[in-house]
């Protein structure tokens, strides 16, 4: 697991290893305090030197994960031309990363949105930019005249964001291979090309 920034004590980057190798084999409640520092091999005390409480640190280690996710998808948008594979390229990227990080999909699909205070959080903060980046796109689309000027920008991220989830879900719950191709391509045909005959 990677960590941004040059500042991370030693410390601080073994608790957010041990957690996050223990969300590869629990779930969030399960896992305890004196579970992570004994796989971190560090004090409890330390753990709470870093973070406010477990759910801070569930949020810091999802805050992490989303910021290289959001580089990414920055970096591969900047070389598209046009909205639509902009938008493409932002639905295959986000069904991979769900595919490859299952840990990140768990956090995401699973543990934090049934909590208040993840609303509050940094790591909300980042999830809040990528759906923005998303209706930017899909205004500058319609600026452009590339998609339909009676499209309610809004509904139609809501889409997106909703078609993606849900073809994640069921693979992450039951640890099933996602094909990202496939599933990529079939979104965006619906989407994109619609459904009438």
């Amino acid at each position: 697991m990677k960590h941004k920034g040059k500042t991370n004590p030693p410390g601080r980057i073994k608790i957010m290893n041990s957690f996050y190798s223990l969300m590869k084999k629990k779930d969030f409640h399960s896992i305890t305090i004196a579970e992570i520092a004994k796989n971190a091999d560090v004090t409890e005390g330390l753990i709470y030197k870093y973070f406010k409480d477990k759910k801070d640190l569930l949020y810091q280690v999802l805050n992490d994960h989303f910021f290289e996710f959001m580089v990414k998808i920055e970096n591969r948008v900047a070389h598209e031309k046009t909205c639509i594979k902009k938008l493409e390229m932002i639905i295959f990227a986000s069904l991979e990363s769900y595919a490859d990080n299952r840990v990140f999909s768990k956090i995401l699909l699973l543990e934090v949105r049934n909590s208040p205070e993840y609303f509050n959080s940094s790591a909300y903060g980042l999830v809040r930019k990528y759906a923005g980046t998303i209706l930017g796109i899909i205004e500058e689309g319609i600026q452009t005249k590339e998609l339909k000027p009676d499209i309610d920008p809004c509904l139609l991220r809501k889409v997106i964001l909703g078609a993606i989830e849900h073809a994640c879900i069921g693979e992450i719950i039951f640890a099933r291979e996602l094909d990202i191709d496939q599933v990529s391509k079939g979104i965006t045909n619906i989407v994109f090309n619609g459904v009438k005959s």
